[in-house]
């Protein structure tokens, strides 16, 4: 059989290049077909939006070479401070909290805006010959046979190929044509996202404040500017969002605090629902998902998309010693591989974040008292603090190769 290429990755945001980066650097050539234009890729205006880079994350990035073009616009975090309270009235005294230099290996991760992610993959990709990059283009169909799957294009444009990976987020076509159904729900929740300028130096220390409505989270970024992730019910978070800046401010100061300082906006607001949703399966016939298409939840934690960059170097790893091995990658039993490494991790993470969301998105006193000496105590007791680090940091079960 003949083949276009030996992988096609539908889906142009950060899972699929670096997917791509990663397969390229493995000896597969790779073609990536990202529906949004190259342009809107690589805005060179700030939106505040950014993203907390797990220590093993800043790891799979460094080894696709990527890393050393952001680095200098990332973050530290040097500290986390997790506490519990009501907005206006202050976090509870008891709290978690994970000290500068807790880990051996470094920081405990970095925040890095969007802008400087994206810029960095298009230039990674442009530079690597076994990469091909569609854009303003999708795959719409796919055909599956025992020897490979064709992928066609809006365009028209068939490509061929011996394995596709669905990075098409969680309303993955890659996942519905595949067969693959879906398990999850919504929790009546929708993050309000802006930066924040503020008088005062954050000094690396990232806050993540749980209140009854939903948790806010305050992620420093370069400069006296933090990012915010600050989540309310439906309805309050409509109400807030179609609020002038200077109302949408007065509403956020009693949760933000006075902590650093006086507070403004410093670029655009948006909004996301938030809900639960998981592929029932990762993998079929010449088929495999990765990122939101095989698992979104909760950014309770920040670890969307460190869950799907640890798919990334699961995958990658899979194929690679497949191919070394003499296998063609797209059968089930290669895949099964990549299954079978994911599904657990995946699962035991969504569970926390559901659970500690419905923990702590409540006003009950009995679960506020319990949850406030659970943070109280694993602060208290180093071990259980150092395991939570470790977590945090993405180093604990079995890491891929490319994030060792």
């Amino acid at each position: 059989m003949s083949y276009d290429r030996d992988i096609v990755i539908a889906g142009g945001g950060l899972n699929g290049p670096a997917l791509a980066l990663g397969l390229a650097q493995a000896g597969f050539t790779v073609t990536v077909v990202d529906p949004r234009p190259r342009s809107a890729r690589a805005e060179d205006n700030f939106d505040g939006r950014g993203y907390a880079l797990a220590l093993a994350s800043t790891r799979l990035l460094d080894a696709i070479g990527v890393w050393s073009r952001v680095k200098s616009d990332a973050q530290v975090m040097n500290e986390i401070k997790v506490t519990d309270g009501r907005a206006g009235e202050g976090p509870s005294p008891f709290f978690l909290h994970f000290e500068r230099g807790a880990l051996e290996e470094g920081p405990m991760g970095h925040m890095l805006e969007d802008r400087f992610l994206y810029r960095a993959f298009l230039a990674a990709m442009d530079e690597d010959d076994r990469i091909t990059l569609i854009t303003e283009d999708s795959v719409v169909d796919q055909e599956v046979d025992t020897a490979g799957v064709t992928a066609t294009l809006a365009s028209g444009k068939t490509i061929r190929a011996r394995l596709l990976v669905g990075c098409d987020g969680r309303q993955s076509g890659v996942q519905r044509r595949a067969g693959i159904t879906r398990t999850g729900w919504g929790y009546g929740q929708t993050a309000l996202v802006c930066a924040i300028a503020h008088e005062k130096p954050h000094d690396g220390v990232a806050h993540q404040f749980f209140m009854p409505p939903g948790p806010l989270a305050i992620l420093p970024l370069p400069g006296n500017i933090s990012s915010i992730v600050w989540s309310e019910t439906d309805e309050t978070a409509a109400r807030f969002q179609s609020l002038s800046d200077e109302d949408y401010l007065a509403a956020l100061r009693p949760r933000f605090g006075d902590f650093l300082g006086e507070i403004s906006l410093a670029g655009k607001r948006f909004t996301y629902p938030l809900n639960l949703t998981v592929a029932d399966a990762f993998i079929a016939d010449r088929v495999a998902l990765v990122g939101d298409a095989a698992h979104g939840m909760h950014p309770i934690a920040g670890q969307g998309l460190n869950a799907g960059l640890r798919d990334v170097g699961a995958l990658v790893q899979v194929l690679d010693e497949a191919r070394r091995r003499g296998e063609d990658i797209g059968t089930e039993a290669v895949l099964e591989r990549y299954q079978e490494w994911r599904r657990f991790d995946t699962q035991a993470l969504i569970a926390a974040t559901d659970l500690t969301n419905k923990l702590f998105s409540n006003d009950n006193p009995l679960l506020r008292l319990g949850r406030d000496l659970g943070l109280g105590l694993v602060n208290a007791i180093p071990p259980l603090r150092r395991g939570m680090i470790r977590e945090a940091a993405g180093l604990t079960g079995e890491l891929p190769a490319l994030m060792r």
